[in-house]
């Protein structure tokens, strides 16, 4: 033959290679080509090829010789059927090796091949076919376009078949897996969603039989493989992945076990509750003592991590911290749960003290928290939770709280006006919110606990000395324009739209307690504008009508504090909001069929009534509040008999028993009745000419009858 021995036979490896790629360029005839490429094979088995090497290879025959390789069905004489195939896939495994030309289409294009080579039966002498297709897929999985093809192509479920199968590499098959999960979770299990429960399936199994190092093993690869969508509870294979999970778990957390084997279990259970809650823990004394046991665990960890820091131990925890994070925050909802409780009263109660002492740990770490750390993702999970703690327990470590609101208010300002890079962790989020927050979003977290926290004096002193106000209502503007951005009717309560009517909360807190601040602020002028443009948008869609009620009483009350603002002086917008508002308040009652008599009885609107627990107070609040407007904007009694509100009143009233119509609903009736008739002579005379001085008599309204009386 024309063609040298290769290095392991004689002579300089490199020098030999050159001139087998010469005779690659050079080959009269396939047979010749074919010799040669045996030779460069051979050198890329045994990792002879450097990277410029590997270009000449690439250089010298291009991605159009493998492509024949692959699709030639008849081999050399003598030759296995699959000796062409694996020439090409080594070809193929050693320019994957340049991520250029990982990323090329010619490579891309060939996935649906790597994923026949998987799915192929792997005799012996096929093993190095299949360490190439791992090779490659490997290489894909790390550009840009990679993960994408994959899912599409059809890898992940060949990757599952191979693992499930235990053939040659199925160890790789699972670690690709993991990879392709840790980039594109969602849309694997939109698109293979029985494949990946079958591995889920093998590795629960796996996990809850295991009785050696594997366990714990399997603790750091399981939380790949739980998902957030579709939750696992919706089918019994799930359900059954879900008992394995939670009997391995409680073995293992109920054994003695070193910080390496403790740490894997807190985040598998972490990435279980990210998942599910706590519906994965059964109900009963097992399951109590478990969830109780976990809790515990995790404040343990959190006081003994955050209590004594130190900086390089510190760094090396704050992975598992958050997954104990996540564990407190399902402690605090549990110990909160009435219906159907997995603890009972004297287990909650000591979670209590136990879970204070953790947070008492986390504000302590927060205080020494040095400005060049705040982009730390850890920060933010810490005050997430810390956020947590605030919304539902508003009695313990007040003082220390209130220490820290000037970090917090601070920290969440960086975040908001610099758009800063911070994210949450993968545990941080639970499954109610993952991946809603935009990365400078902590003040979303803080909302709930600035609302309980303005409703009492040093903490709102705080909170306005840090200019907290005028930070919310920048936030407030912000989230308008996320909410009037998204769809149109979403099926579930957004996370912006929670915002939107926590921070109408907070803001009639301030109303109500500090109305200078109101008068004063510039911000609350802003507020004002987007509050008037905002309602008459949002009472058309009734499935924003909790956030139309907050935004109405918001409106309506801030109106009588910034009576002298231009925005108010029978403009457009201020018109359209009252408009909006005499509707909101006038479509909330109706007249139907009393059951217990002939007649008819005051009752909730159809429309409100699934609202209704929720906007009651604020429905009551608003008329209070615009009976206080009507003497204050000469034009309102008018708009009020535009929308037509008194005729339809005073029938209504007329029509239905007096006994359907509590004695809070005719106080709140009247108050804006008599306001109205004192306002004006055209109102009066209405509610005269619809028999108003016989109803007002009928439902005990004394101070509309002698409003009525007087000229």
């Amino acid at each position: 033959p024309r063609f040298p021995a290769m290095a392991s036979d004689s002579g300089d490896g490199h020098t030999t290679l050159k001139r087998c790629l010469g005779v690659l360029r050079d080959a009269r005839n396939d047979s010749e080509q074919f010799a040669a490429l045996l030779l460069v094979t051979k050198a890329v088995k045994a990792g002879e090829v450097d990277a410029k090497t590997r270009r000449q290879i690439f250089d010298a025959i291009g991605f159009t010789f493998p492509n024949r390789l692959l699709t030639s069905r008849q081999p050399p004489a003598g030759c296995p059927p699959h000796t062409f195939r694996a020439l090409g896939l080594t070809l193929l495994a050693c320019f994957c090796t340049d991520p250029e030309l990982a990323g090329h289409s010619q490579i891309l294009n060939k996935i649906p091949t790597f994923n026949d080579v998987l799915l192929s039966t792997c005799d012996p002498d096929s093993t190095s076919m299949v360490d190439d297709v791992y090779q490659c897929l490997s290489a894909v999985l790390a550009t840009a376009r990679g993960p994408r093809e994959l899912v599409t192509k059809g890898t992940v479920s060949a990757l599952c078949q191979a693992y499930l199968n235990g053939g040659h590499g199925s160890d790789r098959a699972l670690t690709l897996l993991v990879g392709l999960l840790a980039i594109a979770e969602a849309k694997c299990w939109q698109r293979d969603a029985p494949q990946l429960l079958a591995v889920l399936s093998k590795l629960s199994g796996d996990f809850l039989k295991a009785e050696d190092m594997t366990k714990f093993e399997l603790c750091e690869v399981l939380p790949h493989f739980i998902p957030l969508s579709p939750p696992l509870t919706e089918n019994s294979q799930g359900s059954e992945c879900l008992c394995r999970l939670y009997k391995g778990l409680a073995d293992v957390l109920g054994s003695k076990l070193s910080q390496s084997q403790r740490d894997p279990a807190l985040k598998l259970a972490a990435s279980l509750v990210q998942a599910c809650g706590a519906e994965w823990i059964p109900a009963g004394s097992a399951g109590s003592k478990f969830l109780a046991l976990l809790v515990n665990l995790a404040c343990v960890e959190v006081r003994l991590t955050l209590e004594e820091p130190g900086p390089m131990e510190m760094e090396g925890k704050k992975e598992v911290v958050t997954a104990c994070y996540v564990l407190m925050e399902m402690g605090i909802q549990e110990c909160l749960r009435e219906e159907n409780p997995l603890l009972e009263n004297v287990q909650k109660m000591q979670l209590m003290r136990i879970m204070e002492e953790a947070f008492g740990a986390v504000i302590f770490y927060l205080r020494e928290v040095k400005q060049e750390e705040l982009q730390d993702p850890f920060i933010f999970a810490s005050v997430r939770v810390l956020g947590a703690w605030m919304a539902e327990e508003t009695s313990s470590l007040k003082q220390e709280i209130c220490e820290l609101l000037p970090f917090l208010v601070d920290y969440a300002r960086k975040l908001f006006k610099e758009g800063s890079p911070a994210v949450s962790l993968p545990q941080a989020e639970l499954v109610s919110t993952k991946g809603s927050a935009l990365p400078q979003d902590a003040l979303r977290f803080l909302l709930p606990g600035f609302c309980h926290l303005t409703a009492e004096d040093r903490p709102r002193d705080i909170l306005i000395s840090e200019g907290a106000p005028a930070l919310l209502c920048e936030y407030f503007l912000q989230q308008w324009e996320v909410l009037t951005s998204e769809s149109t009717a979403p099926a579930a309560l957004t996370s912006t739209e929670m915002s939107l009517q926590t921070m109408c909360g907070i803001f009639l807190n301030l109303v109500v307690t500090a109305p200078d601040l109101v008068r004063h602020d510039k911000a609350f002028s802003s507020l004002m504008d987007v509050l008037l443009n905002s309602l008459p948008l949002l009472l058309p869609q009734k499935h924003h009508l909790v956030l139309a009620a907050n935004i109405a009483t918001l409106g309506l009350m801030m109106a009588r504090i910034l009576v002298g603002s231009a925005a108010l002086q029978e403009t457009k917008s201020a018109k359209e909001f009252f408009g909006a508002a005499i509707r909101f308040l006038c479509e909330a009652h109706t007249a139907q069929a009393d059951p217990s008599s002939d007649g008819l009885a005051l009752a909730v609107s159809p429309t409100y009534m699934s609202a209704w627990d929720d906007i009651c107070e604020l429905w009551f609040l608003a008329m209070q509040a615009l009976a206080g407007c009507i003497p204050l904007f000469p034009w309102l009694p008018h708009a009020v008999l535009q929308a037509r509100w008194l005729q339809g009143l005073a029938q209504l009233l007329s029509r239905v028993a007096p006994s359907s119509v509590d004695f809070e609903l005719v106080t709140a009736f009247q108050a804006v009745l008599v306001e109205l008739a004192r306002a004006s002579e055209q109102c009066r005379d209405v509610i005269l000419s619809h028999h108003g001085t016989e109803w007002a008599s009928l439902y005990g309204m004394a101070a509309l009858e002698q409003c009525l009386a007087e000229r």
